[in-house]
């Protein structure tokens, strides 16, 4: 079979403007970046505001596991499937980092012949989005270290700055730094960091604004340190919401791009789910369900984290609930949850996929306490056994859940056509709006052991002296009441990677809680969250090259 960017270079791109006609955005309303992307102006929102919504269907997954599970691949496939069906369709994406492109995770405009094109321009610079986050983070951090430099007028603590830098690069060596080395005129010398782009608060201060006076709001609340009296400073303090304002005026519209059947995709914004919320923009999503009889959206990695937060953040500020929720699975990452090895999980193993069921069983349970019918899309490859996807459907029977095989990988649009139909008959007859695991009134303790009991399934909840201090500062400073944010590993229901399956009775340690201001929820850490990933031994950049006619290759 040919690589994804080999099928991505035959494809027959249409221009976007054609795209956009199909989605029923006027020419008035387009910024071209080329002939085939473009971003789509806030008037096609004040044109189409008062249509009603479409139906929303949210495509997440078990916990991710080394097989691979293909979830954007099913959001894409399932988009261009409804299509097929007769029903007016846009698919809403995030974008990717450079990060894991240059590194080991690779893109995420899905994969064979359910992609998102140009899958080259998406997966490196695309519109600039990300350059744009990148810039407005760091001139804030560059406006922290100037006012401190010119006399420090607010009093702002150095020790307790809590405002690193960024880059959308995965670079192990800058996760902490020391900055302002070099004498008096260098600034004041200080412990530093860098994050990747994603991980910034602004990623999430994009994709939740509502439009450019609200990005403004957001951006202006955000605390970046807290002065000697334990006060927190804020962007706007410092003067330096205008210009971030200004850097973002134009990322803050959505991106239009098409699949390789023609389907309209916006692909805006792409905070990850482990370390924030793990959704696309607000904007994109709420301008495709005006236009739209259908949106397919996802969030990022298992349902405990994306699906999560897609209902208890991005549904309770925008006003939205998914009318149906795909729960995408494999035959070999259940068998993985069962404690099958990588090596062997293409040998047929019955037992072990029975065993592993019970993590899908649970994002089931999970999905279904937010008020929304539950499809599990079996995304098959060629060595799942017939016994094994047998085994899979009468498990999900069992269950209650819905389910249909996913062939969209090899097979496009046309291999979903199942899969549609099972959603469309679930979405049909949806008309229960979304509930939520907590109140934002309840306290911040009450909110997280809600969280990890009922979603994680865990026993309890247990807190660093760190953890126990910012809470208490939180609360306080009268800025609890509002959404958690969990950062957690998304390789188990738990805060332990290596606890695959179902697993219980455990405890959840939070070791640090801050409050992303501008975003409008509280961050509670667990484990070990990397927001500064390092590249493999051998990251996928070495294999990418552009021949003399400049085209790509390697990329996926």
């Amino acid at each position: 079979m040919l690589t994804d960017i080999e099928i991505a270079q035959q494809a027959d791109i249409k221009p976007i403007a054609c795209i956009a006609e199909k989605a029923g955005i006027l020419p008035d309303e387009l910024e071209m970046y080329g002939k085939y992307k473009a971003k789509v102006s806030s008037d096609a929102w004040k044109r189409v505001s008062q249509n009603k919504n479409g139906r929303l269907i949210l495509v997440t997954a078990i916990n991710p596991t080394p097989a691979g599970e293909g979830k954007t691949t099913t959001t894409v496939g399932l988009g261009e499937a409804l299509e097929l069906l007769g029903k007016k369709t846009i698919i809403a994406l995030r974008e990717p980092s450079l990060g894991p492109a240059m590194g080991v995770k690779g893109g995420a405009a899905g994969g064979g012949y359910s992609q998102v094109i140009p899958m080259e321009d998406i997966n490196l610079h695309f519109t600039g989005d990300m350059h744009a986050i990148t810039a407005a983070h760091n001139l804030l951090s560059a406006m922290i270290d100037n006012h401190i430099h010119q006399g420090n007028e607010l009093n702002i603590n150095i020790n307790d700055i809590v405002w690193k830098r960024v880059l959308d690069m995965n670079d192990r060596a800058l996760r902490d730094i020391v900055a302002g080395l070099g004498g008096n005129m260098n600034g004041v010398p200080r412990q530093d960091g860098f994050m990747i782009t994603v991980a910034s608060e602004i990623m999430a201060v994009l994709c939740l604004a509502e439009n450019l006076g609200d990005l403004k709001e957001r951006l202006g609340r955000i605390i970046v340190a807290y002065d000697k009296d334990g006060k927190p400073v804020t962007a706007a303090d410092l003067h330096a919401d205008g210009a971030m304002t200004a850097l973002l005026k134009d990322a803050l519209k959505p991106n239009l791009v098409q699949t390789l059947n023609g389907t309209p995709c916006f692909m805006h914004g792409g905070p990850f789910a482990n370390i924030a919320h793990g959704c696309n923009s607000v904007q994109a999503t709420k301008l495709a369900l005006k236009l739209s009889e259908y949106t397919v959206t996802e969030a990022g990695f298992g349902a405990d984290l994306g699906a999560e937060k897609f209902m208890d953040i991005k549904c309770r500020f925008a006003g939205i609930s998914p009318d149906a929720v795909v729960i995408v699975a494999t035959v070999r990452a259940l068998k993985y949850n069962a404690g099958i090895a990588k090596s062997e999980l293409k040998e047929p193993n019955v037992n072990a996929l029975k065993t592993g069921m019970v993590n899908l069983e649970k994002h089931i349970e999970n999905m279904r306490s937010f008020g929304a019918p539950v499809v599990v899309a079996i995304n098959r490859f060629d060595t799942d056994s017939e016994e094994e996807l047998c085994a899979v459907a009468d498990m999900c029977a069992q269950y209650g859940a819905d389910y249909a095989l996913s062939e969209v990988f090899a097979k496009g649009g046309a291999g979903g056509v199942a899969l549609a139909e099972k959603v469309i008959e679930a979405a049909e007859k949806n008309d229960d709006g979304c509930k939520f695991v907590y109140d934002t009134e309840d306290s911040i303790k009450e909110k997280i052991f809600a969280i990890v009991t009922q979603i994680y399934g865990g026993s309890g909840v247990s807190y660093t002296k760190k953890a126990e201090k910012q809470i208490k500062k939180i609360e306080e400073l009268g800025l609890d009441k509002i959404p958690v944010c969990m950062a957690k590993t998304q390789y188990s229901l738990s805060d332990d990677a290596s606890l695959l399956g179902r697993p219980s009775g455990f405890t959840v340690t939070v070791s640090e809680v801050r409050v992303s201001n501008g975003a409008g929820f509280i961050v509670a850490q667990t484990g070990n969250i990397m927001t500064m990933p390092g590249l493999p031994k051998n990251p996928a950049a070495e294999n990418i090259d552009v021949d003399a006619n400049g085209k790509i290759k390697g990329l996926f």
